[in-house]
């Protein structure tokens, strides 16, 4: 294995470290108020993160919302990071380039890295707002290191097409 494919495969388990807790780490607390007579009441105070979200998302019947969040922010994550080992345990074999297609295929439908650019956008939009406040919370950070780590990872990954016969 190249020294470039090694250091693929420690940056996919990396990246698979930082995704773990950027799934269940508060990823964004945002909280709402309003001056009533002079006295501001609090009208909403959440913190979420992206499990946390999605069970919230099923829990209030928005399903199609919840599996989309699932799927490119959960699923095909793990999935990416999973199939890179057989990718380089299979080198130089047909299975090992279909298989690197299909990662290559996977990635450009990931909502990781949209999920943390939207997560900066609303928190930056949120913070124009004298009664609204949105704050990053650890998972955010966490999401977005993941997602940085995971591209650096397959960007490095040299796989080379089977030689045809």
């Amino acid at each position: 294995m190249s020294t470039r494919n090694r250091i693929a495969l420690a940056l996919s388990l990396v990246s698979l470290a930082l995704l773990v807790p950027g799934l269940i780490e508060p990823v964004l607390t945002i909280r709402a108020t309003m001056e009533f007579f002079g006295t501001e009441r609090e009208l909403t105070n959440e913190t979420r993160s992206v499990i946390g979200a999605i069970r919230s998302l099923h829990g209030s019947g928005n399903d199609f919302v919840a599996g989309l969040i699932l799927l490119f922010s959960v699923l095909v994550p793990l999935i990416k990071a999973a199939l890179i080992v057989p990718i380089l345990w299979l080198r130089r074999s047909h299975w090992s380039y279909r298989l690197f297609r299909v990662v290559r295929g996977i990635s450009k439908w990931s909502m990781a890295d949209v999920f943390a650019v939207g997560m900066l956008i609303a928190l930056l939009v949120a913070k124009g707002t004298a009664n609204l406040s949105a704050v990053a919370g650890t998972g955010f950070y966490y999401f977005t290191a993941y997602c940085l780590v995971s591209n650096a990872a397959f960007q490095l990954l040299q796989v080379e097409a089977p030689a045809r016969s």
